[in-house]
């Protein structure tokens, strides 16, 4: 007696999975049927109508982007070239205090929300208005997102550099509340900001409290990353306890020179207070950051690029000290005159970006500026580098390891339900590449490169990247937060 063949949308053949767990890969056959994973196997016996020939390639969930400023972007620009081209299939917006919704400006956007775009990108007064325009936008990837401090702040009071009123703390949590209800995933900070700096710390605790109802979680720029940055630390662990949420600290880093090689002892404060507390961070796979030109970050120890000026666009790409001396002037000065302008500072050891990324708690976020002419390459290069450079070349991780950094650890913590890993019936968000060849091509003074070996990419069971083009499909959508107050003991263990 013979069985009927069973039929599936897609057919991947003779892949190396990595199930995004961190289990060593296995030679299987994988099935796609309504956007969802639905064999895994021999499954020679299948039909489909397309029929994928892994030959031996990786196989894995398509990365989770925790970290981005792509708030805009995914509408603007719905291809997402920047994040398909790497294996990303969701990208989480909202980060550093800064997001597009809720947002009512009363004239420019303050910085640092002009990352996201000038006045005319801020049409999403309320929360569902954003998550209406991502799905009407039909990005190629999945978008979920964290609802910004900053952002609130900005809406409720008529000047952020003092602390928030009861009554205006009040309005913000309001204005939360209802996103969460709307599925975002929680609240984020920029504490080191102009912006959000005046906020002391009970404001942001005040502010944390619905989150644990709803599930949510508490992610933060600090308030610093610069010799207090234990200090900092406290705070935000300070914060979550309060709130009974968990702590993402975003991009783990120790910046400045005088900080260097203290990652041993900021990771030693993580793990301190991961015993306690579900804590952890993400982190980039570069020693130099990027964000709006900071007056406090010129101070001559270390080099800063410029990447955009708005007085003086015609400086972009040069050092700030070879721009001070051109005009004949202090840095300091030189600063002032280019502001408002983007830069790259940097202000890392290798070191300590090789110990922060290689822990066990760290997930991989690209922070990538996609508004910026000149974007740092992490944009474009972030995933690539850690699986090609870092894991292959390096060493410094296996490869199972790199990708449940970038899939099931990410997914897990942020309550992103049925994805980031290769499961039956989870949704089919899928890479297809070569372990081989897989590499950033994006560099500092080219940085808008695809990388190499990435050979497909599924969203939500559709073929979206195909051999370093986009197949013009594109089938991502607004993610709601899967996690519910019943499942946070579920949330905090992946932790």
């Amino acid at each position: 007696m013979h069985s009927h063949p069973e039929a599936a949308d897609t057919l991947i053949v003779g892949a190396q999975l990595y199930d995004g767990t961190g289990a060593p890969p296995v030679e299987r056959d994988v099935a796609i049927r309504n956007g969802k994973i639905v064999a895994i196997g021999n499954l020679s016996n299948w039909l489909a109508e397309e029929v994928i020939e892994a030959n031996g390639r990786a196989l894995a969930p398509g990365f989770i982007d925790v970290h981005t400023h792509d708030d805009t972007h995914v509408i603007r620009s719905p291809q997402m070239l920047p994040k398909i081209t790497q294996g990303v299939t969701t990208v989480i917006v909202g980060n550093c205090g800064i997001s597009a919704s809720p947002v009512s400006l009363k004239g420019d956007p303050p910085d640092p929300m002009n990352l996201l775009g000038e006045r005319d990108a801020f049409q999403y007064p309320t929360f569902t208005a954003y998550v209406d325009a991502v799905n009407a936008a039909k990005p190629s990837v999945n978008v979920s997102a964290l609802i910004g401090h900053t952002a609130l702040r900005n809406n409720h009071m008529d000047r952020l550099d003092r602390a928030a009123t009861p009554q205006e703390i009040d309005g913000m949590r309001a204005q939360l509340e209802e996103a969460l209800a709307n599925g975002a995933l929680g609240l984020s900070s920029g504490l080191a900001y102009g912006s959000a700096f005046a906020a002391p710390t009970e404001e942001v605790m005040a502010l944390a409290e619905p989150l644990a109802a709803s599930g949510a979680l508490y992610t933060t720029h600090m308030r610093t990353e610069f010799d207090a940055i234990l200090d900092a630390m406290d705070e935000a662990y300070r914060i979550g306890k309060h709130a009974r949420v968990p702590v993402v600290i975003s991009h783990l880093k120790c910046a400045g020179p005088s900080n260097w090689g203290r990652s041993v002892e900021v990771l030693g404060s993580l793990e301190g207070a991961r015993r306690l507390h579900p804590v952890g961070c993400d982190c980039y796979p570069y020693n130099r950051s990027s964000s709006t030109l900071d007056l406090k970050q010129v101070t001559g120890d270390i080099d800063i690029t410029i990447t955009w000026s708005t007085p003086h666009p015609e400086m972009a790409g040069k050092l700030v000290k070879d721009i001070a001396a051109e005009w004949g002037v202090t840095q300091q000065e030189a600063a002032k005159r280019l502001q408002p302008a983007g830069a790259v500072y940097h202000n890392m050891s290798e070191d300590d970006v090789r110990r922060i990324l290689s822990h066990p708690a760290t997930m991989v976020g690209s922070d990538g500026l996609p508004n910026d002419p000149l974007p740092h390459p992490r944009l474009w290069g972030a995933f690539p580098r850690v699986l090609g450079h870092y894991a292959r070349d390096q060493q410094l991780i296996p490869l199972e390891e790199a990708i449940r950094k970038m899939t099931s650890l990410s997914a897990r913590r942020f309550g992103l339900k049925e994805r980031g890993e290769v499961h039956i019936g989870y949704h089919a968000d899928l890479v297809l590449f070569d372990p081989a060849r897989v590499r950033d091509a994006a560099t500092f003074d080219k940085p808008q490169q695809a990388a190499d070996g990435i050979d497909a990419v599924w969203v939500n069971g559709v073929l979206s990247y195909l051999d370093g083009k986009p197949t013009g499909e594109r089938a991502g959508k607004f993610v709601a937060r899967g996690a519910t107050a019943a499942s946070r003991a579920a949330l905090s263990d992946a932790f």
